[in-house]
């Protein structure tokens, strides 16, 4: 068991930005946070510089142990972050750091040990049974972003057994003429399609492009920020099918990971999804996630949350030190 009589310093690291806080995980673990350190990824070379940035910013602070919540899977031996240069040597960084421990964790598996680690005031229902989550049984979570995160768990014995996926990797499975042309569009790009070059940000560019294409029409919105504001407030016709074409896809891969996972509760996370929450608590998300065939008894059974902590990633990370 890892010494926890401290604080420690944690972590959620992805390729754009670095978030750093101290944190603390008292008898019964509960998790609690300082105010996030946010860095530019792209400022720094290495952990180690990006680490002594976050120090000075801490006067006086000296963790016992740190947790790093890092975008990307996770080796014992050296490896790097998906989209940034960064390099990790497990064995290494406690020297580098000046600290007795350190975790390291996929970035999905923090946000899994987050939600398992959440009162319910926390959660917010979107659809399904309005019940906690399970004690026993296995939990989905899901996260759109820059990316997409999937990462399942169950509870044993009162701490949660992570399963950290590179579930968005799968193939991108079309089921309507429109995600015919997503698909087809996409093949020209790449030499394999998979889940996560549709649902995440990036993604609803190439959801409105197959639907400006299919109406012969040229959309005003190109930059998929722009894409995001437009059509979730409703202002551009095209940006809003997009939008509403990505909330129904979820809801789709949503329910597949579900089944996949024998899932008693799905729970969405991630920024992207906080934003949408009123989408996702529209019919169309549930409609989509429920249409399963002859499982659409067990698939009306499963409740669907969203998570609406601002850090589950470092709170996630703070977890899994514990029991790391």
């Amino acid at each position: 068991m890892t010494d926890t009589t401290g604080e420690i310093a944690v972590a959620d690291i992805g390729g754009t930005h670095a978030r750093f806080a101290r944190a603390r995980v008292d008898a019964e673990g509960r998790a609690s946070l300082g105010e996030p350190v946010v860095l530019r990824t792209g400022d720094y070379p290495d952990l180690p510089s990006a680490w002594r940035a976050f120090l000075e910013r801490e006067p006086g602070f000296t963790p016992n142990g740190a947790a790093f919540a890092l975008a990307g899977p996770v080796g014992e031996g050296p490896f790097k972050l998906t989209n940034a240069d960064w390099r990790f040597d497990p064995d290494a960084l406690p020297s580098e750091l000046g600290v007795a421990h350190v975790t390291l964790l996929n970035d999905f598996a923090a946000i899994a040990h987050a939600v398992a680690g959440l009162g319910a005031g926390e959660l917010a229902h979107l659809a399904g049974p309005e019940e906690p989550l399970p004690e026993q049984g296995t939990v989905t979570v899901i996260g759109p972003g820059t990316g997409l995160g999937i990462a399942h768990f169950r509870m044993h014995e009162g701490r949660a057994l992570v399963q950290a996926t590179e579930g968005s990797h799968i193939d991108f499975a079309p089921v309507c003429p429109l995600d015919d042309a997503i698909l087809a569009a996409l093949r020209e790009r790449h030499e394999r399609v998979s889940v996560e070059r549709v649902i995440s940000g990036e993604g609803i560019v190439h959801i409105q492009a197959a639907i400006a294409a299919r109406e012969g029409r040229s959309p005003a919105l190109t930059e998929s920020l722009d894409i995001w504001t437009a059509g979730m407030a409703g202002e551009d016709d095209l940006a809003a099918q997009a939008v509403a074409h990505f909330i129904a896809t979820l809801g789709r891969i949503a329910g597949d990971y579900a089944l996949a996972h024998g899932a008693s509760a799905v729970v969405i996370a991630g920024g992207l999804g906080q934003r949408l929450q009123q989408h996702l608590s529209a019919p169309a998300f549930h409609e989509a996630f429920i249409a399963k065939g002859r499982y659409i008894k067990l698939m009306k059974a499963i409740p669907l949350s969203l998570v609406t902590h601002p850090q589950p990633g470092l709170l996630g990370a703070a977890l899994a030190h514990r029991v790391g």
